[in-house]
């Protein structure tokens, strides 16, 4: 009897389950067989063929430094027989320095609400942060209502074709607004360089394949969608945070938000509703002027912050893939290839190249009328003719003195700018490259063909952004040709004016994410200064969803 009560209360599973571990450092030519890559793997180890139990891919990158020869670089975990063996260090007390303990990179809830929680949460945006703080708040129960001033991403799509061809701008369903945020008109990219030591950036991308984007973005060191599967991903994580009992309204701009003695009571909406809250993440994105506007005359601390102002560049792709990839250009596993360029100006500005488009085309990315804005944007295949990049000059708020919404002045005055060099029908300026150096008016195409619509207007850009980003820019042009042949030359195409690398101003948040002067106010995200690029911008809505889950739950933290 002992014994038999004895195995009834040992565990299921009592014997120790073997560790993965994590192996950096394989390297393979591009064409490698997968039976190549696992006797890479036993060779490193040292082990018998039979003792390798299984592997997975974690990341996947590409060492392109010598264009002869261009290998792929692989970070594994793997399964053994005997971990522990491998894991002892030799007889010189030397560890093996590729190899590790898997780290755990599974996310878990912070909380989970009980039926006794019945106030549901406003999230303001339906961007890559709004999304993401509407599915882990959902996940965790608390029902969140999310607000979005623009249409459903496919009734989105159809008014953004309507300014790219026919001129014709919805100032509330754009490039910028409406569901998806500007992210879903973009590359896609969702690589950043944050520090992500809890590797929210993995659940982020979990979600993503969940939603169905391709598997490959778990492992590709510089994963992107593109835009028309970004479509299909947002809409289906919408449906999955109805399904937990999240709810959407769209077309409902927010106007106002309900304050009662440094508590956010509630929002207002454009309609005359009001909707009761003592919680609201901000996720507006960075071109909601009209909401910081607010935000500043009901007394939300935020600060002036540093932005970039320049040009969309061209390319042929062709171009770009032969600089970087040689004779190896056009292979399948390397795509299109990208760049990631920056120069230090003699008059103390820095150039640098801003959300690199490979084969893709210079959208139109305005939310106001009377303005040009331009933006970058691939689809999946990245197989359009031409190469673009943003070519920005940083600024600080020193350069638009004037308090903390001067920087939406200064970029509204080169946007109007470059709507009255454009035809002010929402054509672009451009200029070629050769043209812009040698300081002369563009009057013939070369060989590059805009892709931008509704179409473009040769001219001068001189004077479509300030005299000393045109003078860095015209520095660091020759500079860039240096480390790609080719990027100076006479037929690339400048198209102006890139205005909204990110937010001009930061909404400033306490240890507990929410407003240092506005409790149950969280600004998140790129619009609140906070992120810069969907898979950021998405790492950020977690963390915020978790600060206000933790706020509204009694006993906090499981």
């Amino acid at each position: 009897m002992r014994r038999e009560v004895f195995i009834l209360l040992q565990p299921r599973c009592s014997k120790v389950q073997p560790a993965m571990l994590r192996l950096n450092e394989i390297k393979l030519p591009l064409d490698h067989s997968p039976a190549e890559l696992r006797a890479a793997i036993i060779n490193r180890l040292g082990i018998a063929e039979n003792a390798l139990r299984d592997f997975s891919i974690y990341r996947r990158a590409v060492d392109a430094r010598k264009r002869s020869a261009i290998h792929l670089i692989y970070t594994l975990d793997v399964a053994v027989v005997d971990e522990s063996v491998l894991l002892v260090p030799d007889k010189n007390n030397n560890k093996n320095k590729c190899l590790s303990i898997s780290p755990d990179t599974s996310y878990r809830l912070v909380t989970h609400a009980s039926t006794g929680v019945m106030q549901r949460p406003v999230v303001i945006g339906t961007g890559p942060c709004g999304l993401f703080a509407g599915l882990l708040l959902a996940q965790m129960g608390l029902r969140p209502l999310i607000l979005e001033r623009g249409k459903i991403v496919r009734e989105r799509t159809q008014d953004t074709w309507g300014l790219w061809r026919k001129s014709v701008l919805n100032a509330e369903s754009n490039v910028q607004f409406g569901e998806g945020g500007a992210g879903t008109f973009s590359d896609g990219k969702l690589y950043s360089q944050i520090k992500d030591p809890r590797y929210l950036g993995r659940k982020v991308l979990t979600e993503f394949v969940k939603a169905g984007a391709p598997e490959e973005i778990m492992y590709v060191s510089k994963p992107h969608i593109g835009t028309f599967r970004l479509v299909g991903v947002v809409e289906a994580m919408r449906k999955t945070i109805e399904s937990l009992g999240g709810e959407f309204r769209f077309q409902s701009r927010v106007t106002d938000v309900v304050i009662d003695n440094g508590q956010v009571r509630g929002v207002a909406l454009a309609s005359g509703e009001s909707i009761a809250t003592n919680h609201v993440v901000l996720a507006v994105g960075h071109s909601a002027r009209d909401t910081f506007q607010m935000l500043h005359t009901r007394g939300v601390y935020m600060e002036a912050k540093p932005f970039s102002i320049g040009f969309r560049i061209e390319h042929p792709q062709s171009l770009i893939d032969r600089a970087r990839y040689g004779n190896f250009a056009g292979h399948k596993l390397l795509g299109a290839a990208d760049y990631k360029l920056v120069h230090h100006c003699k008059n103390g500005r820095s150039v640098y190249s801003f959300c690199m488009c490979p084969g893709g085309t210079v959208v139109a990315a305005t939310s106001e009328p009377g303005r040009v804005v331009t933006n970058g944007m691939s689809q999946y295949s990245r197989n359009e003719r031409n190469a673009n990049a943003g070519i920005v000059v940083g600024i600080t708020p020193a350069d638009y003195p004037g308090g903390v919404l001067a920087g939406i002045d200064f970029q509204r005055h080169w946007e109007s700018r470059a709507f009255a060099l454009g035809g002010e029908n929402y054509c672009a300026p451009v200029q070629r490259v050769g043209d812009f150096l040698a300081r002369r008016a563009s009057t013939t195409l070369g060989r590059v063909i805009p892709s931008y619509t509704p179409g473009v207007k040769l001219t001068d850009l001189t004077s479509c952004i300030p005299d000393y980003a045109a003078e860095a820019i015209r520095e660091a042009l020759p500079a860039f040709d240096r480390q790609i042949r080719g990027f100076a030359m006479d037929d690339a195409l400048l198209t102006g004016v890139e205005t909204r690398t990110s937010s001009p101003l930061r909404i400033k948040r306490n240890a507990t994410f929410e407003s240092m002067n506005m409790r149950g106010l969280y600004p998140a995200g790129e619009g609140a200064g906070y992120a810069g690029g969907i898979l950021s911008a998405a790492v950020d809505g977690i963390e915020v969803a978790e600060a206000v889950a933790l706020s509204m739950v009694p006993g906090g933290k499981v």
